[in-house]
């Protein structure tokens, strides 16, 4: 359906995440990748959403040779807690530390999403609530040691092992968590 109804236009997807595009992929929507290189740095006055915001449509403006019938969608998450952001973890030590304090606490995930065309910049956003049991440090370790938590949001993937064992409850959308508020993206591109 929503394939049929964007058939006329180019969707590109900015970004390298494996998961994002295969919820375009899920959507069974055509699309292109394509990187552009930028430093994900924002304003230190900006707080939760307005991060992610920011950072969705930083990305986009990378893209300035958008052609008529293009759709870009570009994208950030992070993790949320006591009043600061949480990013991707640098190495172990910082991962294991991240993991310290998401033990037995709630944080918040944040994810924006960008869709720029040539006439339009739109900017949409989604929050979900994430509940962690007390994790013992040999739960982190064997996470640490088999998984890969370096390139997600807060060091974790809700997909694998860690959200299987850890994660008691959310609150919002899972897909929200994996990067990606997707019913939130199908409604906005229903719209073109």
């Amino acid at each position: 359906m929503l394939k049929e109804k964007l058939k006329q236009y180019n969707i590109i997807l900015a970004s390298g995440s494996p998961r994002r595009q295969q919820f375009l992929k899920d959507l069974n929507l055509d699309f292109t990748i394509q990187l552009k290189e930028d430093e994900e740095i924002y304003p230190p006055q900006l707080i939760g959403l307005e991060i992610t915001d920011y950072l969705a449509e930083l990305k986009s403006s990378a893209f300035t040779d958008l052609n008529k019938n293009d759709i870009l969608i570009t994208s950030d998450t992070i993790v949320w807690m006591n009043n600061k952001a949480i990013g991707k973890p640098k190495d172990k030590d910082e991962a294991f530390a991240i993991f310290k304090e998401l033990s037995g606490q709630k944080h918040q995930v944040f994810t924006s999403i960008c869709l720029k065309t040539t006439a339009n910049t739109k900017i949409i956003n989604d929050t979900t609530d994430v509940y962690f049991k007390a994790l013992s440090d040999d739960e982190i370790n064997y996470y640490l040691d088999n998984f890969q938590p370096y390139d997600k949001a807060g060091g974790y993937g809700i997909q694998d092992w860690i959200g299987l064992i850890g994660v008691e409850k959310i609150e919002g959308s899972y897909f929200n968590v994996m990067g990606l508020p997707v019913h939130k993206l199908y409604a906005e591109l229903l719209k073109f």
